[in-house]
């Protein structure tokens, strides 16, 4: 059985990690970028074309980096 400063700490580490993840969701709520983001990719239309995608569109990680930073300015 736990001490009780022991099951303190561990109340206090699980509040602030809810807390956490509380202050992370309202952020990219809040995030225009995030929102569009999710809508496309919640759009059923979208869903279909991640479903068909193959090897073929797959890029290498500096091309992704590339072209997210061409997107981004």
């Amino acid at each position: 059985m736990r001490g009780s400063s022991e099951a303190s700490a561990e109340s206090a580490r699980i509040r602030n990690d809810v807390d956490a993840a509380r202050n992370t969701a309202l952020s990219a709520l809040n995030n225009d970028r995030f929102r569009v983001m999710l809508e496309q990719i919640t759009d059923p239309g979208a869903s279909g074309a991640l479903a068909t995608m193959n090897s073929e569109n797959v890029v290498d990680f500096n091309t992704a980096l590339s072209r997210y930073a061409e997107n981004s300015k």
